[in-house]
């Protein structure tokens, strides 16, 4: 099975649009975030996902927009220093930004602690775990009471740079949880052939995503297009190898949700063309072996 094909608002320009259009195409998730679109992304999908109150939605806690920030600071959740920042982890917090995303968007059935290694740089490994534990357990506290369906962790670079694993996360949320019964239950990565390591090891039956899939999590594939730089490494000759006679997102796309393991695969397309010819590549997947002969073509050159 490929994963399933759905819309994340990352550099959406106009969100309600794009998600619309995804939504009518018959998107299962929506991803954003309270950064997105400088800060205006759930405002902008919240009268959409009340037209489609079946879609999944995914948003994060941890990056603040300086407008968030003054906010923060002016309610006492967070110091001037880390309300300018950008970026936080303190529980404090992490509830604050949760109730308002609740508050906009209506309903959230995931939210992913936003790229915690972020907040460790100048931290240690325990110190960035101790933070990323004590989110965990304000993310807890939100679902046990119901209001979120889950949490989880959205992740650019930390498990490829060893700042956390997908135990070390795991055994994190059972600490938050005081006990196995734990809600986390996502995890975010980028997956693309840029990069593409995630894959080459869910191929050989190991990484973070065969990891995360055994532990029962949804797995999240993100910039399968690496923000549209992929686009110019897709030569005709590699297109072809993908699949004769798709455009070169299409194929970009179709690689990266054929990852084994991978659930859903992000992507901003806006427009119904652009969609409808991604959904139609994913429709069929790669093989193992066919996939394979992708990534070895790849490190071959």
């Amino acid at each position: 099975m490929t994963a399933a094909l759905s819309l994340g608002t990352y550099r959406v320009r106009a969100v309600s649009q794009a998600a619309r259009t995804a939504l009518a195409a018959g998107s299962p998730w929506v991803d954003t975030a309270p950064n997105y679109a400088h800060g205006r992304a759930h405002e902008e999908l919240h009268p959409v996902l009340g037209e489609y109150p079946t879609v999944r939605v995914a948003t994060k806690t941890g990056f603040l927009t300086g407008e968030q920030g003054r906010a923060a600071l002016a309610e006492g959740v967070l110091p001037r220093e880390e309300a300018f920042s950008g970026h936080s982890l303190d529980p404090g917090f992490v509830r604050w930004q949760t109730e308002r995303s609740l508050a906009v968007l209506g309903r959230v059935d995931l939210i992913f602690v936003h790229n915690p290694e972020h907040d460790g740089h100048g931290l240690d490994r325990a110190a960035l775990h101790w933070r990323v534990r004590d989110a965990f357990t304000a993310l807890e506290e939100f679902a046990h009471a119901g209001r979120i369906g889950g949490y989880g962790v959205a992740t650019w670079s930390g498990l490829r740079s060893g700042a956390f694993s997908v135990p070390e996360l795991l055994a994190l949320a059972q600490q938050a949880a005081g006990s196995a019964e734990h809600h986390f239950t996502g995890l975010q990565m980028p997956v693309s052939l840029i990069m593409d390591d995630p894959i080459r090891q869910a191929l050989n039956g190991g990484g973070p995503l065969v990891q995360a899939k055994d532990a029962g999590l949804i797995t999240f594939g993100s910039a399968p297009l690496h923000g549209g730089e992929l686009l110019d490494a897709m030569t005709p000759e590699l297109v072809n190898l993908i699949r004769p006679g798709l455009s070169a997102s299409a194929a970009a796309l179709l690689a990266a949700g054929s990852c084994p393991s991978l659930d859903v695969v992000l992507t901003s397309t806006s427009t119904r063309e652009h969609w409808d010819d991604a959904a139609k590549a994913l429709a069929a997947p790669l093989t193992a072996e066919e996939l394979g002969r992708v990534t070895d073509e790849l490190a071959a050159d």
